[in-house]
């Protein structure tokens, strides 16, 4: 087992990788396969009753729809964290700037907080970036985060939460 400083280096790089990556445009897809456990998780806070319009919302979507070999694969279900990611992109579109992420050392980290399936490690990060609707192209600044934990030994994410701004994505969407 990794020493606590070579943990929280471990899950800190795993977990600034996978901004990186999503903030650089790489598919969700890649992201999911490359940063994430066989079998993820994710929520997206903010009301149920806003789900009508967003219903990326206030659910937690739970695996693959694939697996990226030799595993069984969730199809159809419309509840795993690739559903999640269709649906996000498909209502919102994403446009972060040099101020997306923080610097690295600006990121939380607790090595030992331990997740409720039993694996260690929590990392928060506060981002910023504009969102758009791609129904109305209404735009908004927005800053939000990501808590990302349950993570495996190789550091993998095992579950990612998100706090953002729902309202003004309400707004944004429209009816």
């Amino acid at each position: 087992m990794a020493t606590s400083t070579s943990r929280t280096d471990l899950i800190r790089n795993t977990a600034e990788s996978f901004c990186k990556a999503f903030v650089s445009g790489a598919s969700p897809t890649q992201t999911l396969d490359h940063y994430f456990t066989s079998n993820p998780s994710i929520t997206e806070h903010g009301p149920s009753w806003a789900s009508k319009r967003l219903p990326f919302l206030a659910r937690t979507f739970h695996g693959r729809r694939r697996q990226k070999s030799g595993g069984g694969a969730t199809a159809g279900s419309g509840s795993t964290c690739d559903d999640y990611y269709d649906l996000l992109t498909s209502i919102l579109s994403f446009h972060p700037t040099e101020k997306t992420l923080p610097p690295s050392d600006q990121f939380v980290v607790d090595a030992e907080a331990k997740s409720v399936n039993g694996n260690k490690g929590v990392v928060t990060i506060k981002l910023r970036a504009e969102f758009k609707s791609i129904k109305t192209g209404r735009a908004w600044q927005e800053e939000f985060v990501y808590v990302l934990s349950d993570f495996d030994e190789e550091g993998k994410i095992g579950t990612q939460e998100l706090w953002a701004d729902p309202l003004s994505a309400w707004v944004a969407v429209g009816e």
